[in-house]
Order: C-alpha cells, then sequence, then structure tokens
C-alpha cells in the first residue's frame, strides 16, 4: 500500500469500528458471552493451525536474527492458547457492569443523583511479539461493550490474522457485529501514525510494548493515551522475614519467566537479613546463570557463592529492565531505604515486601509509588487473569483513570445520571 491508500484504509477502518461499538453497546449481555464462549472453543480447536501459523512467525523472527527474549513473547503454546482460552470464559462468567449505576443518592432539591458505567467506545491497540494479547484485546473489548482496532507487531502477523479471523467468526455466530474487532492486516508501520491521530473514530489509544514504541506513541498521538513504560520492579527482603519463604519469592520473581514486564529486575536486602538470605537466593541464581549485578556489600556476600556471576553495579543498573536472566541486588539499612530507593528507581509497575512485620507491611503497602503492590507474594501474579479479570488489555502505570492491570473496568467510564420526578432548580 502507499500512503494515501493507508490513509484510506485506516479511515475505513476507524468508520466501521465507530459502528460496530454502537452496536455493541446496546448488544445484551447474552449475545456478548456468548461471542467468548464461542471463542474460547475455537481456540481449542484450532491448535494445529494455530501452531503452524506461529511456527511461520518464530521461524522468520529467528532468521532475522531476533533475541531470545522476543522470540520467547512471540510463542504461542498450547499451554499460552489455554489460558487465553480460560481468560474468555472467565470474562463470559463474569457480572456485566455495563449500565450498572452506582452512588445513587437522594438530593435535597428532589432529584436522585448517580453514575452509570458505560462502554468507552473504540479503543486502538498497538503491541508488539505477544499474539496472545491480540485474544486478550478481543475479549475485553467484547465483554466491555467497545469495539477495537488492533494492531499487532510484524513479527507476529500470521498468528494474529488466524486469531483474529477466529474473534470474528465468533462474533458473527453470536449474532454481533465481525467489525467490533478488526486486525490492521498491513505491516507498514505508516498504519500506527494514522490509528493514533483519528479522533474522529477511535476514543482511547493502548500502546503495549517497548519503551521506544510507548513513547513514540504517547509523543505523537492525538487521542488519549493508556500507557506503561518499563517494568522495573523489586523484591525487598525485609528484617523481620520468613528467610526459606523469601528465597522462593524472590526466585519466582525473577527465573518463573525472564521476558514478562512483571518479573523483577531489582533485589534489595535488608542488611540484618543479608548475610543469611544472599547466599541462598545467590545459590539458586547461580545454578541458573541468573548474573548479579551488586552494591559493594551485596557484591562481599555474594562472590563467596561456588559459581555465581557476580558484578558491580553501575548507577544505571537500578534504573534498568533487562528482561533477561540479569538482577541488580542492593543491600539497604532498612525499610525506609527500600521504599525511598523503589519510589526513586522503579518504574511504578509492581514491588513486593517478604516480612513478618504487619506495621512494615501496611507501610510498605501505603507508601510505595507503585500501580501494583504486594505483601509476601511474587509480583510475577501481576496480572489481569491472576487478578481475576478475565484477562488484561495492559498494566499501567498511569494515575489517572486506569491503573495497575486493565481489565473491564479500564475500558469503560462512568456518566452521571439524573433521576427526577418535574423538580425544577429554584
Amino acid at each position: 500500500m502507499n500512503a494515501l491508500n493507508i490513509a484510506e484504509y485506516m479511515q475505513t477502518m476507524g468508520a466501521r469500528a465507530r459502528e460496530a461499538s454502537a452496536a455493541m453497546a446496546r448488544a445484551d449481555t447474552a449475545a456478548r458471552n456468548q461471542a467468548l464462549r464461542n471463542l474460547a472453543a475455537k481456540l481449542r480447536s484450532s491448535l494445529e493451525r494455530l501452531a503452524h501459523e506461529n511456527g511461520r512467525d518464530v521461524d522468520h523472527a529467528y532468521a532475522e536474527g531476533l533475541s531470545a527474549t522476543m522470540v520467547d513473547r512471540l510463542k504461542l503454546t498450547p499451554k499460552i492458547v489455554e489460558t487465553v482460552a480460560q481468560g474468555c470464559e472467565q470474562l463470559a462468567a463474569m457480572p456485566d457492569v455495563i449500565g450498572e449505576i452506582i452512588g445513587m443518592q437522594q438530593q435535597p432539591s428532589g432529584i436522585r443523583v448517580g453514575r452509570m458505567r458505560v462502554p468507552l467506545g473504540v479503543f486502538g491497540m498497538i503491541y508488539e511479539s505477544r499474539p496472545n494479547v491480540t485474544i486478550e484485546a478481543a475479549s475485553l473489548s467484547i465483554k466491555s461493550g467497545n469495539a477495537c482496532i488492533l494492531r499487532g507487531g510484524s513479527e507476529a502477523i500470521h498468528s494474529n490474522r488466524v486469531l483474529a479471523a477466529l474473534v470474528q467468526e465468533s462474533l458473527v455466530e453470536a449474532g454481533l457485529p465481525a467489525d467490533a474487532v478488526q486486525l490492521v492486516q498491513t505491516t507498514d508501520r505508516e498504519a500506527v501514525g494514522q490509528l493514533i491521530a483519528m479522533p474522529q473514530f477511535v476514543d482511547v489509544i493502548i500502546p503495549r510494548g517497548g519503551k521506544g514504541l510507548i513513547e513514540r506513541i504517547s509523543r505523537d498521538a492525538k487521542v488519549p493515551v493508556i500507557k506503561h513504560l518499563d517494568g522495573n520492579c523489586h523484591v525487598y527482603v525485609d528484617a523481620p522475614c520468613d528467610i526459606e519463604m523469601a528465597v522462593r519469592v524472590a526466585d519466582n520473581a525473577k527465573t518463573q519467566k525472564y521476558s514478562p514486564c512483571n518479573a523483577i529486575e531489582g533485589l534489595l536486602v535488608a542488611r540484618e537479613v543479608a548475610a543469611e538470605f544472599l547466599p541462598k537466593i545467590g545459590a539458586i541464581f547461580a545454578a541458573k546463570k541468573v548474573e548479579m549485578r551488586c552494591d559493594e556489600e551485596g557484591r562481599a556476600i555474594l562472590a563467596k557463592v561456588q559459581g555465581a556471576n557476580v558484578k558491580a553495579a553501575t548507577e544505571q543498573d537500578w534504573y534498568e529492565e533487562y528482561l533477561a536472566p540479569i538482577i541488580s541486588v542492593k543491600v539497604v539499612d532498612d525499610l525506609d531505604a527500600a521504599i525511598a530507593h523503589i519510589n526513586h528507581y522503579s518504574s511504578h509497575h509492581t514491588d513486593a515486601i517478604v516480612t513478618t512485620d504487619h506495621i512494615h507491611a501496611q507501610r510498605f503497602l501505603r507508601e510505595v509509588d507503585s500501580a501494583s503492590v504486594m505483601v509476601n507474594a511474587s509480583p510475577r501474579f501481576a496480572d489481569g487473569f491472576e487478578f481475576g479479570l478475565g484477562a488484561e488489555i495492559g498494566i499501567s502505570t498511569d494515575k489517572f483513570h486506569a491503573r495497575g492491570p486493565v481489565g473491564i473496568e479500564g475500558l469503560t467510564s462512568l456518566k452521571w445520571v439524573v433521576l427526577g420526578n418535574g423538580e425544577l432548580r429554584a
């Protein structure tokens, strides 16, 4: 396509999405839930087809020299397919919040005032690598009564085309418009520029990917953006704590999978427990070939661990999102120092404390300025599916409208409603 054709193509998609959004907003709950159940069934019955098309994307990624992390994000395994299928079913089983009226109160004038939850309308989703995002975005869009335009990365185009086709089949079979979920079929980057500059058709843009992509979208978009930047997440091992629990949590938080944005990049340890805790986690990281970039105190302890790959941390390491088997490690004085470090260096995504002190736990929850804050649990739980949202459209580190895993409510708005009986303003 040339630039003119891409502009026309995106304008057409936008107009169709806007029309479909009206139909989705008035569609009954049963139809939207049926579309989700249809989609879950189609995903499970299409494993062979999905594996073939995803294999094409993975082979091409290897041929293009993509990093192991990027290839890992690209893979659409049967386990991932089953997870998103369960997410569809979980969404279908959840109550419908569209049209819900909350906070209705009688006023002295006689009117009753409350707020009604309504769909946003049309959202554009721009994402990289992970083809499962196609289903997560589509399923949440369907449940929340919105329409969406999806633009996945060129590296996942074959996988995304099959997934989008399954979504549209599921919509039509439920009596809903196929245009409620549209995939941008071209990999030309000009399509992104058009999508983020159509306020007449698109109500919000949600970018999900690398920092460069999100910064570009935030800078150039002519419609509101729900975003998160990098995922520089932390576990703080407090004094006092259950050391064995701390080892399990820190290990899972870093090594269960290296590529997600909720894997930790920083490990903070209270000085009082460092001599006991660090050799234990260091031995695990050494066995799993995790490089540890440490402050001087942490390095002195971990250098004694057999096979440990220990290096001196730089200032940049405290800010870094590695998405790799690398972790920064720092020994801190106490809870105050840990909170100060996190609030200064983190990306305000997800941070956790391991502690047996209830007051410390409560302070950590109140004072750490992140979208998700946890006590005695792995930050890897910061996920819409794990939080019971059915799926997530992304994890927002913004403070307005939506924060943390963005599920159904994050794709809705509240409008004021007034019920009266002929009351007049004096």
